[in-house]
């Protein structure tokens, strides 16, 4: 009889040897390792959800409340990021050493650190840090998850937008340097100036090949906001065309009343002998720039686009010439850059402007709305300036203004001049040379052998850091000044230049000409191309020159007025925004 033992049930498996493991012991320890994982990724995945964030008062009442009602939470697409999507890595093993990281975050969670919302501040600043140097140091990782360089569509993004993005590709940029606080309290103010200079320098690493996508959307937008600007021509050179039937019409029955044969027999008045009609208007932006400075433009604190200025070179133009309207409107409202808002002034105003020249002057002629009386609320009686509803200045930057191609006439708007923030109360000894006004008027940084940016060791601005009296002299006989024009409401000219101040009829040859004709205010102006005395620019052949308008309108005074952005001027030249064309 043979004896067969019964086989046992598994036995089969510890019998089976896999790379020196029994089969059965392989697969218990693979089901074990599947649950582990399986337990061990959904309690970390349990870990990054908003409900665990924000479990802990200290999130729930500090972060939590700023994030809920931003572009995050809550948008038009109902797309939501939450805090994971920013604060912890997709990959793998980066999403380990975040959550690694995260046991300190534990450990002062326990102790309490920052459990009171005085704490919570006392922090602030340190967290932000931390999260700012992360994301500087990794490319913004965990902004690209969602936002792709490829995605990203210039059509649909405002002009300053396309043109930084594009900018941040080319030079290595990334997007935590231009968007802090965009989900929580805007502190980054409160880093040191160079601090934060290092933090948000571009990083070479970082440079990327523009995508094609990009490239196409740009051209796209740039060519219909091209015909639109074209339209928006036509219906100046309209608006043009029927200034000048009601001006003949009005002149003809002028005539007619007084015997007169012809409104051209009668037509007086400087721009006479131009033909207008044929001129054409540039469309010119005029915003409210409310206490935005020359010092504020040069701080990266309070002026993003600080450093494509400063170092990059761009004009301000490059990034606000399309935006004009939205900035007045945010600025007038007091929603930056204004402690004492006007309640109904405008924003912005159009200004039209045709240019000509007859070989030895140059005629200007500028049109734009009239605004019902808004009155200033501080101001007794409501105007600033009661004898003049309107008053229209334009500068042309001498070669020798730092700056001056980039900003126009904004390098001799300071923080420290009359109804700005740091004006002094009183100009004491200096009061003669400024002019005897008893306040600080425009003038352009050469003229001080020092302008604090800062405000460290001593406040902003420089207006009692004057050059000396040979120095003065030297700029501007070299040319370091503005020239300027300036027409009041009943068509009074002035003319004169701005240096240590504002300097004005100084016997300078200029006739000017203002009339209100139901909404449309008209002023010409004549002055000559040759530079015939001292803060005057010659206007010659095959040069370019940056210019700007600034308009008090509403019998306004001092800084509340509407500013241009810098313009180029030239004879005879299509190229630039406002060609003087010959006649």
């Amino acid at each position: 009889m043979t004896d067969e033992t019964p086989k046992q049930p598994g036995r089969m498996w510890r019998r089976w040897i896999l790379f020196g493991v029994p089969l059965g012991g392989a697969a218990a320890a693979f089901a074990a390792g599947i649950v582990f994982w399986g337990g061990f990724n959904t309690a970390m995945e349990a870990t990054n959800t908003k409900q665990f964030c924000i479990s802990c008062h200290e999130m729930r009442d500090n972060v939590f409340v700023e994030y809920e009602h931003t572009i995050h939470h809550e948008n038009r697409s109902g797309v939501q990021a939450t805090c994971s999507d920013c604060h912890v890595p997709d990959p793998w093993v980066h999403k380990m050493v975040r959550k690694v990281k995260a046991s300190k975050e534990l450990l002062g969670w326990m102790t309490g650190k920052i459990d009171t919302p005085e704490k919570f501040e006392a922090h602030r600043l340190t967290m932000a840090r931390n999260v700012w140097t992360t994301m500087k140091e990794t490319d913004s990782r965990e902004c690209r998850n969602c936002h792709t360089l490829e995605s990203m569509n210039p059509r649909f993004q405002a002009p300053r937008a396309r043109q930084q993005h594009l900018t941040a590709m080319e030079t290595g940029q990334t997007c935590i340097d231009c968007h802090k606080g965009i989900a929580h309290k805007e502190i980054r103010h409160l880093l040191p100036e160079e601090e934060l200079e290092a933090l948000e320098a571009p990083n070479p690493d970082h440079i990327k090949e523009v995508p094609a996508s990009f490239l196409e959307g740009l051209a796209y937008i740039e060519r219909v906001e091209a015909e639109e600007a074209e339209r928006a021509a036509a219906a100046a050179r309209a608006e043009a065309e029927a200034i000048e039937a009601r001006i003949a019409a009005a002149v003809d029955q002028a005539l007619a009343e007084a015997g007169g044969t012809s409104a051209a027999a009668a037509a007086d008045g400087p721009g006479a002998a131009i033909d207008w009609a044929g001129v054409p208007v540039a469309q010119v932006g005029l915003f409210y720039p409310g206490q935005a400075s020359w010092e504020w433009v040069l701080n990266g604190k309070t002026h993003g686009g600080a450093r494509a200025f400063t170092r990059g070179g761009d004009a301000c133009s490059v990034c606000h010439s399309k935006e004009t309207a939205a900035m007045g409107a945010r600025i007038v409202a007091g929603e930056t850059a204004e402690s004492t808002p006007i309640p109904g002034k405008r924003g912005a105003v159009d200004l039209g402007v045709q240019a000509a020249h007859d070989g030895e002057t140059l005629y200007l002629r500028l049109s734009w709305k009239d605004t019902p009386h808004v009155p200033v609320p501080f101001i007794e009686g409501g105007r600033m300036d009661p004898d003049n509803k309107a008053k229209l200045a334009m500068m042309v930057m001498g070669e020798g203004v730092e700056h001056g191609a980039q900003a126009g006439c904004w390098a001799s708007c300071h923080i420290d001049s009359r109804t700005m923030p740091n004006t002094p109360e009183t100009t004491g000894d200096l009061d003669a040379r400024l002019g005897g006004h008893g306040y600080v008027q425009k003038y352009i940084p050469e003229s001080r052998t020092e302008i604090e940016l800062r405000g460290r060791e001593r406040p902003m601005g420089g207006w009692d850091m004057l050059q000396e009296e040979a120095a003065l002299a030297e700029f501007l006989e070299n040319g370091t000044f503005m020239d300027l024009t300036r027409v009041d409401a009943s068509g009074t000219p002035r003319r004169g230049y701005l240096l240590e101040s504002r300097h004005e009829d100084a016997g300078h040859p200029v006739e000017a000409q203002a009339t209100l004709e139901g909404d449309t205010w008209t002023m010409v102006i004549a002055r000559p191309l040759a530079a015939t005395g001292p803060g005057q620019v010659a206007i010659e052949p095959g040069k370019v020159y940056t210019v700007g308008f600034a308009l008090h309108d509403d019998h306004s005074a001092a800084r509340f007025h509407h500013v241009s952005l810098d313009l180029r001027l030239a004879l005879d030249d299509p190229t630039v925004e406002l060609n003087v064309t010959q006649q």
